[in-house]
Parts: structure tokens; C-alpha cells; sequence
């Protein structure tokens, strides 16, 4: 009914933060964690090889039904904003390689779900992935919490989807 396994995605081509989660007995458990760190001695094209071989690995790994990424959020940095944009399309590319559905979010949407506070900061959203969700060693380096946050994010908006069409259903 539910995903078994999501993989959350905080995309970056210098480090990009990834996350297996599932749920057991209707919450949020955390398989695994990791961030996945590029040099910026390489050419882009090979880095972004590095990004899309670590995905398909995490998603082979751990049996990952989907991928939820963050939405990039655009800013001053136009340049930076391209690479997050081209480590995107890679992450992109290779959950649809591997069959899954995909899921984008926003940072204010996965701050709201996780914190129910569109402005939270890291240390909040840590906290409340810890406390009101009840997850057990979620990392402290902040891509692969942020990736843990998504992936949350997505177990959360599924549920509630899966229960609105049930009420639309009846």
C-alpha cells in the first residue's frame, strides 16, 4: 500500500545527501544514510557519473520502491543553482532507469511536514525528525539530513494521499 522504501535525495555536485527509509508499524525508520561527496577537481561530467553510480547503487541496495528529491531552490548563485540543476537530472535519470516513481518537493513543503513550520531551520528540522518522528540516528552532517528529511517528507505526503482518495472512494 505504502512505499516499502523510499530514498531521499538532497541533490549537490560537490555532496549530495542520500537516505533509505521505511516505514515499520506506521512510522518512519532510517536503513541507512550517507553523503556522497564529488572533488571539484574533476570535470563535471565525471562527477555527475559519480552521483548517478551512487544513486543506482543506494537504490539496488535498498530495495528503494521510490525517490523523493528536493526541488532546487533557485537563488542569486545562478552557476551554483546549474550544477544542483544537472546533479538533479542525474538523480532523475537514474530513479527512472531503475523503474521507480519519482517525487519532488520543496524546501518549504519538506520543512512544513517535518516540522510543521515553513521556516525551520536545520537544527529544528534534526530535532523533530528525532523527537516527533521518533527516528533513531539520523546523521548529524546536514545533506544526509536533509535527505532523511525528504524522504520522511514523501512516506508522509503518501499516506495522506492514499487516505484522501480513500475518502473520495467511500
Amino acid at each position: 500500500m505504502f512505499d516499502a522504501c523510499v530514498l531521499g535525495v538532497d541533490p549537490g555536485i560537490a555532496s549530495l545527501g542520500l537516505a533509505a527509509v521505511c516505514r515499520r508499524a506506521r512510522r518512519p525508520h532510517l536503513l541507512w544514510s550517507q553523503t556522497l561527496r564529488t572533488s571539484s577537481r574533476q570535470p563535471e561530467e565525471l562527477r555527475l557519473k559519480e552521483i548517478y553510480g551512487g544513486v543506482t547503487d543506494a537504490i539496488a541496495r535498498h530495495g528503494a520502491a521510490s525517490v523523493a528529491v528536493e526541488r532546487v531552490a533557485w537563488n542569486r548563485n545562478v552557476s551554483s543553482g546549474m550544477h544542483v540543476a544537472r546533479a538533479t537530472g542525474v538523480v532523475l535519470l537514474a530513479a527512472a532507469n531503475a523503474g521507480l516513481q519519482i517525487a519532488e518537493y520543496g524546501p518549504l513543503e519538506v520543512k512544513m511536514a517535518i516540522t510543521g513550520v515553513g521556516n525551520a531551520g536545520k537544527r529544528q528540522v534534526h530535532e523533530a525528525l528525532t523527537r516527533a518522528h521518533g527516528l533513531r540516528d539520523v546523521p548529524a552532517q546536514p545533506d544526509a539530513a536533509d535527505a532523511v528529511a525528504v524522504a520522511v517528507c514523501h512516506l508522509t505526503q503518501a499516506r495522506l494521499r492514499h487516505e484522501a482518495e480513500r475518502a473520495v472512494a467511500r
